[in-house]
């Protein structure tokens, strides 16, 4: 079983939409994927065939005010509008909805990764349990701590996969994948340093979630861990790393049009290592 990693990474992952974009235009196909925080909703759009959705939510969308602002977090406390994005504008009835049919009857399998905010442990879910104009699973594994509200689901409250399990390639193969190809938004050879935003994120969070706090302080060891171990994968055989060999600029949540779409032709182009993947589908 061939599988597909999206890790998200903000505004970063517009990356991520041209690598898709390239698999969608060359008819590549896999069995499995997990989606990340924005990974998620990229991975979604895939699985729809929805050509170009993903580049304009990023391009186009992240600069209305709705979608993100200050404005937003005073008046919500979250600086990203989880709802607007994956609510009024992906609903049947909204500007851009998604294609939930479709999105049902591929047959890819698709396991979406959140943090669950109490115990700061991994939750996957199903792509079964999305519903059609119910998205929270997909706002949950994007719902950056601070900068957003965390969703709750059944009675728990989740953030961001990426605190958890930032680069799902174990549980990809747990579930029975032979090959991964993994997309990365920072450079393979990138290792993260503690403090910074997830440090002042953690001090936010320490009073009502002392776990999610702990995990935020500890996130960049295990990101450094797993991509220690993607990179032994990929030489054994197991997976193939497609990562930009720089951000052009780009952060989580930096909004500029013109670094945007260099990082989304980045994306285009490196997935033409595909090419070469015997593991692969290609039409």
């Amino acid at each position: 079983m061939v599988g597909v990693i999206d890790v998200g990474g903000g505004l970063r992952d517009i990356y991520g939409a041209g690598v898709f974009d390239w698999c969608i235009d060359n008819g590549v196909t896999f069995d499995y994927g997990i989606g990340v925080s924005a990974g998620s909703g990229n991975m979604m759009n895939f699985l729809t065939g929805q050509r170009g959705r993903t580049f304009g939510f990023y391009h186009f969308f992240a600069f209305r005010k709705e979608y993100m602002s200050a404005g937003n977090f005073i008046k919500n406390h979250s600086y990203i509008d989880l709802d607007y994005i994956y609510g009024k504008m992906t609903n049947s009835d909204g500007e851009y909805p998604f294609d939930y049919e479709k999105f049902a009857e591929n047959p890819m399998k698709y396991t979406i990764v959140a943090t669950d905010a109490e115990t700061c442990e991994p939750h996957y879910f199903d792509k079964s349990e999305i519903k059609k104009d119910c998205y929270d699973i997909i706002k949950a594994s994007c719902a950056i701590p601070f900068v957003c509200k965390p969703i709750n689901i059944d009675g728990r409250d989740y953030y961001d996969g990426g605190v958890a399990d930032p680069v799902p390639l174990k549980k990809a193969y747990e579930d029975g994948c032979d090959f991964v190809v993994v997309i990365l938004t920072l450079p393979r050879d990138y290792r993260m340093e503690g403090g910074g935003k997830d440090a002042f994120a953690a001090r936010m969070l320490n009073d009502k979630y002392p776990n999610m706090s702990h995990g935020l302080y500890a996130r960049f060891d295990i990101y450094n861990q797993q991509i220690n171990y993607l990179e032994k994968m990929e030489r054994e055989g197991r997976a193939l790393i497609i990562a930009p060999d720089d951000l052009c600029g780009m952060t989580t949540l930096s909004k500029d049009r013109e670094k945007m779409r260099k990082m989304y032709e980045k994306g285009y182009e490196d997935a033409k290592i595909l090419k070469d993947c015997v593991f692969l589908n290609m039409k």
